[in-house]
This record gives C-alpha cells, structure tokens and sequence, in this order.
C-alpha cells in the first residue's frame, strides 16, 4: 500500500513537473512574441558612419535600443530622396514595423504616399511640414545653436569674411544661415558671411572645393550646412576656423574647430515610440530645442576665447529661459531694409550681412 502511495506520488510530481514546463514554454513563447512583435524602422539619406546627419539620428536609434526593452530596430542608410523611397518605407511598413522614421526632407512626399497605403503603421517624417493621419513631422530649433555658433565665429575672423557651404536653399538651411550671421554680427558688426550652394547633403569633394573657393576668396573661417568634415579640413589645411554641424567633429580637424550646432534626437525617439506602442500616439508637429536638449552647442576650440566661452553660455541660458529670440520681428533683409520676420519656417530671404542668393 505504502509503495502504491509512492507511485502515485512520484507520477504526480511528474504530472505537475511537464505541465509547468509547458507553461513556462508558452510564457517564454508569449514573452519572445511581445519582444517580436513591435519593430521600429529608421531610414538615413547617407551613410551611419558619416560623423554626420545620419550618426546622430543613428545615435538616437541606438539610444531607443539601450532604453525600451524587446525593441526591435531595422536602419537603412543611402536611401536617396526620390520616388523609389516610397517603396523602401512601403516594404518595412509590410515587415511588420509599427514605426517608421524618415530622416531627411526629400522623403517628405514618398512617404506621405507609403503613410495612406499602410494606415495602422505610424509614419515620422524629420525636417518636413507635411502630415496626414498617421504621419507626423520633427524638427528641432538648430538655429538657436546656430546664432550661438555664429558668435564664436565672428571672434575667430581677421578678415571680416566667414564662408558658409550650404546644401540646398530650403527655408531649414536659410534659417540657419541668418541666425548664424546674427550671430556672427552682434560680436562683429563688420563681418559678412559668405554662402556657396553646393546641391548636396553629402559630396566630401564637392563640400571640400566649395570651402576651397570660399577661402580663395578670403574667408578665414568656414561654417557648413553640410554632412562631412571636408570644409573643416580644408579650412584647417589653410590655417582657418571652423564651424561644423550635427555633431562633434572637432577629431577630424582640431585645431581649426570652434564648434557647431549639435543634435541629440535619443529621448524623442523613445518618447514617440514608448507612445506608439502604448497606442497613445498621435501625429505630432513637434519642435525641439535647446530648453528641452535636442539641440544643443559642441565643445569649444582652442581659439575660442574664455571671454566669449562666457558670453556663448550667458546667451544660451537666455535663449533657454526665453529671454533672449533670435530672430526678432521685423527684422532687416540682406538689402538692408526692415520687412516682417513672417513664418520661419517658410523663410526664403537672407539677413543683412549674407552674400549670395537665398534662391539656391
């Protein structure tokens, strides 16, 4: 009798023992379900590893990664800005990712295309102004960096003459050049800037000559609204200074660095996708800025003065508090007339103090 009892025993415990292990099978499967099944896309115009545009949105996939746990993330990069991206978006909106991010403005309208096409999927377009019902639009306030920028170069010129290469004339890249020639001329009333088009976000030669040429001319410092360091190594090459964009690049050429507008899109992108996958997420315009810390100022170089250091910090703690705009209305156009400032983001005007055509 007592061995019967411990049969059975023995054959319950193992009884018990499968059926707990098929439930933690079915967890584990359930668990690796949840951890598949919300996948997030980002899609770059030029290569992650260029130091650039595209690392620094990079930066911030990788920072969602680090921060949202069973996130899965798929990046593309040297997707070109025409109708063919469509079909790039189209296809990962298919592969089962719920959130898809479009990091230049050339991907405005395909995208907006792919959005009507997969209308559960939510679609997040950076620098553009378009939105539809799941598709919302990003940017940040880089020309509070910019005018910042400005101001260290406007010390740093001997000549009076700063060179600006610029990628194409679309009211992003006009607003950070007239902030940073505001910028440049609170501290250096006699200084112009100087803007050479080069019709690219990333050509190390084309950038290179453009910066070549300015310097040909005179300008003993380079700005950029660009994605490579070229203009800062031929400005270096030439005993100049140098402005970047996007990140911190003062590496590629040290002693010609001054600093640069920077960005840090991480946190935005795991706010948006923590909201799409709590299913909370509506298609935002949103705006980010130095108050908030998307858009932020590099490291100083060395020929950046502890003099204007401290004035660069006075007025971003100004502009962070609000007590101090860029751009101010009305404001004086590059013919020296007052006009309204008008809406920023449609800008397609130069301030007083830019040399060049603001048509491109």
């Amino acid at each position: 009798m007592a061995r019967n009892r411990w049969t059975f025993m023995v054959a319950l415990m193992m009884v018990l023992a499968l059926v707990a292990a098929a439930c933690s099978s079915d967890d584990d499967a359930s668990g690796d379900d949840a951890a598949e099944e919300f996948k997030v896309a980002f899609v770059y115009v030029g290569p992650k590893a260029d130091k650039g545009w595209s690392w620094a949105h990079d930066q911030g996939a990788k920072y969602l990664e680090s921060n949202m746990p069973g996130v899965e993330i798929t990046t593309l990069e040297n997707i070109q800005e025409d109708a063919d991206s469509q079909r790039v978006f189209e296809d990962l909106a298919a592969d089962g990712n719920m959130l898809i991010f479009g990091t230049s403005f050339g991907y405005m309208e395909p995208m907006l295309a792919a959005a009507e096409n997969y209308p559960d999927v939510a679609f997040m377009h950076a620098t553009g102004y378009e939105t539809s019902d799941n598709m919302g639009n990003y940017f940040g306030a880089a020309e509070e960096a910019r005018y910042l920028s400005g101001m260290a170069a406007g010390e740093r010129t001997e000549t009076d003459l700063i060179g600006y290469v610029a990628a194409f004339a679309i009211p992003e890249v006009l607003r950070g050049i007239n902030a940073f020639t505001l910028g440049v001329r609170e501290v250096n009333p006699d200084a112009e800037v100087q803007v050479v088009w080069t019709s690219t976000w990333l050509d190390t030669t084309k950038e290179g000559d453009a910066a070549q040429a300015l310097l040909d001319a005179g300008a003993d410092v380079i700005a950029m609204h660009q994605d490579t360091p070229a203009p800062g190594q031929a400005a270096e090459a030439a005993g100049a200074g140098w402005v970047g964009y996007n990140t911190d690049m003062s590496e590629f050429a040290p002693n010609g660095w001054l600093t640069a507008a920077i960005w840090d899109w991480g946190p935005y992108y795991l706010s948006v996708a923590e909201d799409v996958k709590a299913g909370t997420w509506e298609p935002p315009v949103y705006y980010g800025t130095m108050a908030d810390g998307m858009v932020n100022i590099a490291s100083f170089g060395p020929s950046v003065s502890e003099e204007m250091q401290a004035l660069i910090e006075t007025r971003k703690q100004e502009i962070i508090d609000g007590t101090f705009l860029v751009f101010t209305d009305p404001i004086v156009n590059q013919a020296g007339n007052e006009q309204p400032l008008g809406n920023i983001f449609a800008m397609d005007y130069f301030v007083e103090g830019v040399k060049g055509s603001p048509g491109g």
